[in-house]
């Protein structure tokens, strides 16, 4: 069996989006249900919190700041989507600090995989903007992190139903991360097409799947076992990282998807196949509480016992 840890605090259940948004302290409090049911497998850790020059590795200097301040006065929409509380940017930044925290106990040799329950979610966000629920892109800063800690080649693969447009913008230009991207499409939040592969030294490093409106398990099966590996191969990662949106299920309330539990599970095994490196999980979307903590405790259970057949 692997060493995985899990990663969570209670921190995260105070970051308030008000009443009857989507992103809610439930989501976390579902998950931790599930994730309870076979916690003797697991290394427990707790995130630390992450400093303004480490979440600078991506955003701009002064966002963070801006962040603070902004919650501070006691909170604000950032977009219309995406309502800051006055805690917050506390909880954001043990958010980002759960992926510095796996990353520092991967490289220690404490775990060879993690899965991070985290709010709120990160891809979303951009170099100096909120946007999609998400504050700071945790999983960005994380890859960055990493590279500085000696990972130096970073592989991103991002199952949530909506395109990650700020992990995608981030590394555009990069030729040492790869951002892999599987999404309904057209969608919010508009970006992921075919063409958008990359840019200068990091063209062909950028690889989207947009997927339409009721793709399901057949295909995502097909997309993940077979147009997945090569890639992973041929890019020879050092570590692989994921942003984990359950929102592709067929029971969530924001999307279009029709990927079942068992699906999820299919999706899990085809990644932890394509290389024995590290991995590090780290949740984003999905919005049926019910379906989200099936999916986490799934996930987690092939991080447990799933071996890589390649090397």
């Amino acid at each position: 069996m692997r060493k995985v840890g899990y990663i969570y605090d209670p921190v995260y259940l105070k970051h308030d989006t008000g009443e009857g948004h989507p992103e809610s302290p439930h989501r976390l409090e579902a998950i931790n249900e599930y994730v309870d049911l076979i916690k003797d497998k697991l290394i427990y850790i707790k995130p630390r919190k992450a400093t303004a020059k480490e979440i600078a590795l991506i955003h701009d200097t002064y966002y963070p700041q801006e962040i603070m301040d902004l919650c501070s006065a006691g909170g604000t929409y950032l977009d219309p989507d995406t309502r800051c509380s006055i805690f917050s940017y506390e909880a954001a930044t043990y958010a980002v600090g759960a992926g510095l925290e796996a990353v520092d106990r991967i490289e220690r040799g404490e775990v060879e995989r993690v899965f991070a329950a985290v709010r709120p979610p990160g891809h979303h966000a951009e170099h100096a903007k909120a946007m999609g629920f998400c504050i700071f892109n945790n999983i960005a800063i994380a890859a960055r992190y990493a590279q500085k800690k000696g990972y130096e080649k970073v592989f991103i693969i991002d199952f949530d139903a909506h395109h990650g447009n700020g992990t995608q913008k981030a590394f555009y230009d990069d030729d040492t991360v790869f951002y892999f991207s599987t999404h309904q499409y057209p969608f919010y939040p508009g970006t992921g097409s075919r063409e958008e592969k990359g840019a200068g030294r990091g063209y062909g490093f950028t690889y989207n799947v947009p997927l339409p409106a009721g793709t399901g398990d057949s295909v995502y099966e097909r997309i993940y076992s077979e147009e997945l590996p090569p890639l992973v191969e041929k890019f020879s990662p050092d570590i692989i990282m994921v942003s984990a949106g359950y929102d592709l299920h067929m029971d969530d309330p924001l999307t279009h998807l029709e990927v079942t539990t068992e699906g999820v599970g299919k999706i899990v095994e085809s990644i932890l196949k394509t290389k024995n490196v590290p991995f590090l999980f780290m949740l984003e979307g999905g919005y049926n509480i019910i379906a989200l903590g099936e999916s986490v405790k799934l996930t987690i259970e092939k991080m447990l016992t799933v071996s890589t057949t390649s090397v």
